[in-house]
């Protein structure tokens, strides 16, 4: 099999990130790469052209860990308050969600997050301390502390 180096112009799940150089088969980057615009091929002038794209990932990268930490920092030490509608038994209207947390924490916060970095194993469906993981760059993953209390 034959094989040909491309420069990925976007991040490809098990292949790369923008900027790589890679090693693929002739098909794959005839066939799927360079259709979708996701690569194209190398050459010297393009493979400097990828270091300038790989430094720039790098530089953006290092930001949004940084950014990622402060946010980490302002939010562990925190407990969440999320005040919701309870039936006359105790249990919940509905459940509490990504997208409920997310909006608690811009509230008391002043936080915005993308409901996407905030997992819950299961929505919340009972009053109480519940925690929930925020996932903010690949490196920066923290718990955070929901209190769920009945809505006055």
């Amino acid at each position: 099999m034959t094989q040909l180096q491309v420069i990925l112009r976007s991040d490809v799940d098990g292949l790369g990130k923008r900027g790589d150089v890679v090693e693929v088969s002739k098909g794959y980057a005839r066939n799927f790469l360079e259709p979708k615009g996701l690569a194209f091929p190398a050459s010297a002038g393009a493979i400097a052209q990828a270091a300038a794209m790989r430094q720039a990932r790098d530089v953006k990268d290092a930001r949004e860990r940084e950014a990622g930490e402060e946010i980490a920092k302002a939010l562990v030490a925190r407990t969440i308050e999320i005040a919701v509608k309870v039936g006359s038994t105790g249990r919940l209207f509905g459940s509490v969600t990504e997208a409920d947390v997310v909006a608690a924490i811009q509230s008391q916060t002043g936080i915005d997050l993308d409901r996407k970095a905030i997992h819950l194993d299961e929505h919340i469906k009972d009053l109480g301390s519940h925690q929930a993981t925020a996932r903010l760059h690949s490196d920066v993953q923290f718990p955070i502390t929901l209190e769920v209390v009945a809505a006055e």
